[in-house]
């Protein structure tokens, strides 16, 4: 029921959003022709790894520049669309074909990097029990602010309680989440703890 849920859902969101991701893509080519998609391998279900698609908000080949992986407020490597595109998250549409073809679910902890997941204890693991989301509990509640570690015993107390319910609270919360900047998609400036 779930996964009928979310096809139904991701397919009518990318009718309805195909012209912002066309003005997006025309908005990215424009400012310097790189490509309009960004894919990322992430980690998801069971630990298995995906390409998490983003429209491409910063330069290309930024992974190899700066603080590499991390992306901090004001980052130099972000374009002028990107940041547009980040203030309102939506750099995070194309994940909806993710969902479409079954990596992702509308809602779950997000999807992290492998490196990431290398730092999980036995509990945190328990994040790849579900699909990863395009919106989850940790993102609306106040993500954007949190210690890695609070977002992640979010995310875990989302697998250990989803419901109906607790997915249409993520869902009516989640317009409130991005229009308040505490909304954060991605994994931010997350980086390893120092051994």
């Amino acid at each position: 029921m779930n996964r009928a849920a979310d096809v139904a859902v991701a397919g009518a969101s990318l009718v309805v959003a195909s012209p912002v991701l066309l003005l997006a893509a025309l908005a990215i080519k424009l400012e310097d022709r790189g490509p309009v998609l960004y894919r990322q391998t992430r980690v998801g279900k069971d630990g298995v790894d995906f390409d998490l698609l983003k429209l491409r908000t910063m330069v290309v080949g930024a992974e190899t520049m700066g603080a590499g992986l991390a992306v901090t407020e004001g980052d130099s490597r972000i374009t002028r669309a990107g940041r547009f595109l980040r203030r309102l998250s939506l750099d995070e549409l194309p994940q909806l074909w993710n969902v479409v073809r079954g990596e992702m679910s509308v809602i779950g902890p997000r999807p992290t990097l492998r490196y990431q997941v290398e730092q999980y204890d036995e509990r945190q693991r328990h994040r790849l029990d579900v699909r990863p989301g395009i919106t989850g509990w940790a993102q609306i509640n106040g993500r954007a602010t949190l210690a890695w570690a609070d977002r992640i015993e979010l995310d875990v107390w989302y697998v250990e309680n989803r419901s109906p319910l607790v997915d249409l609270r993520i869902l009516a919360r989640t317009p409130a989440a991005l229009f308040s900047g505490t909304y954060k998609g991605d994994t931010g400036g997350w980086k390893p703890p120092v051994p």
